[in-house]
């Protein structure tokens, strides 16, 4: 069974809005790394259409550290399932997810694999209500940004976590891995 992890930055406050955290390359090598683990990436149709707004080619224009590319890469040819009522079509190596989120998503961890991927807010949300995250890893950054969303907002029960990782970056953010208590 493939396991299905979650990542996301966040700040000291709770904050989970990207344009909170200040990009850096040890960061992207980190995700990069995170995601070739992966054979699939899960999206919601945000994070998804996010995701392929500023990384699939062609690049838009503007400046774009060279220390970008390898992730710009990497999610461009990683496979993508997208959970989605409302999109009619998607392309960008993706499939569409529908019908019985819990019963898609066991199907999808039942296949043979190195393990699934996911990110964002709302999909995450879901799959914590229906215990399906195998992992969880918080990247909390040396900021505190005084607004925007955050994690976890209406969770129906407490999930207990333990931890079995954890990385500093120079730049003062720290990577937490945990997985369920079961």
């Amino acid at each position: 069974m493939r396991p299905l992890r979650y990542s996301i930055n966040l700040t000291l406050d709770g904050c989970c809005d990207h344009r909170a955290i200040v990009p850096y390359e040890a960061m992207h090598r980190h995700h990069t790394e995170n995601i070739a683990r992966a054979d699939a990436l899960l999206f919601g149709r945000t994070t998804y259409r996010m995701m392929e707004e500023a990384w699939r080619p062609p690049i838009p224009p503007g400046p774009r550290p060279d220390w970008t590319e390898p992730f710009a890469r990497t999610i461009d040819a990683a496979k993508k399932y997208v959970v989605s009522s409302t999109l009619e079509q998607v392309d960008w190596n993706a499939e569409l997810v529908r019908g019985d989120l819990a019963e898609a998503v066991r199907r999808l961890k039942a296949e043979p694999g190195d393990g699934l991927f996911t990110g964002g807010v709302t999909l995450p949300m879901a799959l914590t209500e229906l215990g399906l995250i195998d992992e969880y890893e918080f990247v909390v950054h040396p900021r505190i940004a005084g607004h925007g969303p955050t994690l976890f907002a209406g969770l129906s029960k407490h999930v207990d976590l333990r931890p079995v990782g954890r990385t500093e970056f120079e730049s003062g953010a720290v990577a937490t891995r945990y997985v369920p208590k079961r």
